[in-house]
C-alpha cells in the first residue's frame, strides 16, 4: 500500500458529475424529440429469402432494392453465402416477393424466390414492450441482489450506474437514428450486466478497504479501492473492444447494431463504475459505520451451561465443605 500511487479520482468527481448530467439530458432530450430508429423487429415489414446457385453479392442486392424505391432494406446473409436474407419495411403485399424476384432476375438469372413473409406492427409493439419490462425487471433485480449482498448505498449507487448507461446508449441511437432492433436491445440487456459486474468488483473492494484500512477519510477509501482496481478494469474493457470491433468490422450486417452497442456500453460501463457508482457513495456519505459486521451479542456463561450441571457441581462442592 505504501509503494502504490493513489490516483485521486474523487478529487475530479464534480466535474465529471457535471459531464454525466449533459449527456443524459442530452440523451433524454434526443429520445424525446427525435426518438428511435426502431428496426423491422419493431415496426413489422416483409422479409423475403432467396437463394443463389453461385455466391450472392449482397452490396449489388441493396443497391438494386434502394434504386428501385424500397424503405429501409436490410440484406445479408442466412446461413451461407448462396443464401440471402432481404427484410425492407413495406405494407403486407403477397406479390412482394415475386417482385422483388424479377427485380434481381434481370442482373442475374440463377436466383429463386424461397420465403415470403410479414411481420405485423402487433407483434412489434409487443416485443417493444416485453424489452421494456424485461430492462426494467432486470434494474429492479439488481437492486434486491446488491441491497442484501453489500448495502443499500451500494445499491442505489449501483442502479444509478447502470441506469445512466442504458440512458446515454438509448440517446446514442437516438441522435444516430441507427436502427434499433432486437440485437441492439440484447446488446443493452448485456451492457446492464457488464456494467453490473464491474460495479460489483469496485464496490466488494471499497468494503474491504473500509473494514481493513485504519483511515476514516471517505474519499481516500474510495480513491484506494478504485485505483487497486483500475487494471484489472482497464485490461477488461479493452479485451472486450477489441473482440467487438472485430465483430463490427467482420461480422456483417446482422450483429454490426449489437457489435456497436455493446461497445459504446463497454465503454460508459467503465466510466459509470468509477464516476457514477463512486460519486453516488461520495453524495451518501457512506462510512465505516455503514459497512461494519454487525456484532453477535455476548452469550453469558450461565446460560452457556445447562442448569443440570451447574446443579451437579454445587452438590460435589457442598460434599467437599461436609467432609
Amino acid at each position: 500500500m505504501a509503494d502504490m500511487k493513489v490516483i485521486n479520482f474523487m478529487g475530479h468527481r464534480r466535474m465529471l458529475a457535471a459531464v454525466s448530467i449533459v449527456l443524459l439530458l442530452i440523451s433524454l432530450g434526443s429520445l424525446a424529440v427525435r426518438g428511435l430508429n426502431f428496426g423491422l423487429d419493431f415496426t413489422g415489414g416483409a422479409q423475403i429469402e432467396v437463394g443463389y446457385e453461385q455466391p450472392a453479392d449482397v452490396e449489388v442486392i441493396r443497391t438494386t432494392l434502394n434504386s428501385a424505391g424500397y424503405r429501409d432494406v436490410v440484406v445479408q446473409f442466412f446461413g451461407n453465402n448462396t443464401d440471402v436474407l432481404i427484410r425492407m419495411q413495406e405494407d403486407n403485399n403477397p406479390q412482394l416477393g415475386d417482385q422483388v424476384l424479377a427485380l434481381l432476375g434481370e442482373a442475374r438469372s440463377d436466383v429463386e424466390l424461397r420465403r415470403n413473409e410479414f411481420v405485423g406492427p402487433q407483434v412489434g409493439a409487443e416485443l417493444r414492450e416485453s424489452g421494456g419490462i424485461g430492462m426494467l425487471v432486470a434494474l429492479g433485480l439488481v437492486m434486491v441482489y446488491i441491497a442484501l449482498r453489500f448495502q443499500f448505498k451500494f445499491a442505489v449507487g449501483a442502479v444509478a450506474a447502470l441506469v445512466h448507461d442504458v440512458i446515454i446508449v438509448l440517446g446514442f441511437f437516438s441522435i444516430t437514428q441507427m436502427a434499433f432492433d432486437l440485437t441492439v436491445l440484447a446488446a443493452i440487456l448485456a451492457v446492464i450486466g457488464y456494467s453490473l459486474n464491474d460495479t460489483i468488483v469496485v464496490a466488494d473492494r471499497i468494503r474491504e478497504n473500509f473494514r481493513r484500512i485504519r483511515r476514516d477519510e471517505t474519499d481516500y477509501l474510495i480513491n484506494v479501492s478504485l485505483t487497486q482496481t483500475l487494471t484489472r478494469t482497464l485490461i477488461t474493457s479493452l479485451t472486450t473492444l477489441l473482440v467487438l470491433t472485430a465483430l463490427a468490422v467482420f461480422g456483417g450486417e446482422l450483429i454490426f447494431g449489437f457489435a456497436i452497442a455493446l461497445s459504446v456500453g463497454v465503454i460508459v460501463g467503465t466510466y459509470s463504475s468509477v464516476y457514477v457508482s463512486a460519486n453516488v457513495l461520495m453524495a451518501m456519505n457512506l462510512s465505516k459505520q455503514d459497512l461494519m459486521p454487525p456484532e453477535k451479542a455476548e452469550e453469558s456463561e450461565e446460560e452457556d451451561i445447562p442448569a443440570w450441571l451447574t446443579e451437579e457441581e454445587g452438590d460435589k462442592e457442598n460434599e467437599k465443605e461436609t467432609t
